[in-house]
């Protein structure tokens, strides 16, 4: 389903809890290989330019909206059976690096192990600080067949004005953002990221989807949220997803140990309960080419 072009009203919690905890500041069928940096963001990269994967997966995408803008996805259709995706926000901020030399964990290993064991395929939209952090689970998890890797951003920071205190990246910086973040994705070994992109914070208007458009990229949103960022009651967050699904659904969780710490139990739960009901678990890609092609 393609939505409008609107600042989304869903919130993501975890955009507003990381300034709290101290943050500053027609249809295609083949996927464009991921973007190679620009000079500008080349420039900003901590290492040299790495050029496009030789073999890019053939993921399906979403056609580009008027006017060339970024399509935005936010959930697969409701009458092709009880899919559900479950996605996984990997959040770091550029400047969250002396966080996690003090100790603090961006990552979450127990979560990815669970999912492993309960073999649930998943999509992990990770920022590239993400990646240089912890490149050996970014490049675990991008080469595992259970799981796809997508584009949160480099930086973390705000696409729009006002997205629930995030820093903001300027609108000159938006695409060289996102390259950096394949970029630094193939540095640490991920062989194959996935076109899509996810606003962070959720925040987007017509100039960020402009910004980002000629990237071959399809935005990715949501239509539940678990409230998982900073909650203490995994069962509440269990309720809140089960509550919401539906056909189709993409919902939104955390991959984050310091700011989502009980979104694996959450996850233990939500997995058999949701399989009771008849429910198939699918990773984004699957629900997007479900998709082209209805409304």
């Amino acid at each position: 389903m393609i939505i409008p072009v609107r600042r989304l009203a869903a919130v993501c919690a975890l955009g507003a809890a990381l300034t709290a905890c101290g943050t500053s500041a027609a249809p295609r069928t083949g996927r464009p290989a991921a973007p190679a940096p620009s000079s500008a963001s080349a420039s900003a990269s901590a290492g040299p330019s790495v050029s496009p994967s030789a073999e890019p997966s053939r993921a399906p995408t979403l056609a580009p909206g008027p006017a060339g803008l970024t399509p935005v996805f936010e959930n697969g259709p409701r009458t092709l059976g009880r899919t559900v995706a479950l996605t996984f926000d990997a959040d770091m901020t550029a400047d969250q690096g002396p966080r996690a030399a003090r100790g603090e964990h961006f990552d979450n290993p127990g979560l990815i192990s669970a999912l492993r064991g309960l073999k649930v395929p998943a999509t992990v939209f990770m920022t590239g600080r993400w990646a240089e952090e912890y490149p050996a689970e970014a490049r675990s998890i991008g080469r595992d067949p259970l799981f796809e890797v997508a584009n949160h951003s480099y930086s973390h920071y705000a696409f729009t004005d006002d997205c629930y205190g995030l820093p903001t990246v300027s609108e000159d910086r938006m695409r060289a953002d996102v390259e950096r973040a394949y970029t630094a994705f193939r540095e640490a070994g991920v062989p194959n990221a996935m076109p899509y992109f996810r606003f962070p914070g959720g925040c987007y208007d017509r100039r960020a989807l402009r910004a980002v458009g000629g990237l071959g990229v399809t935005a990715v949103q949501w239509d539940v949220v678990s409230g998982d960022a900073f909650a203490t009651d995994a069962d509440a967050v269990a309720r809140e997803v089960l509550d919401g699904v539906r056909p189709g659904s993409v919902v939104v969780m955390h991959c984050t140990r310091s700011a989502a710490p009980v979104t694996e139990r959450a996850v233990r739960a939500i997995v058999p309960e949701l399989r009771r009901r008849g429910y198939r678990f699918v990773k984004v890609s699957e629900l997007i080419g479900a998709s082209r092609g209805r409304s």
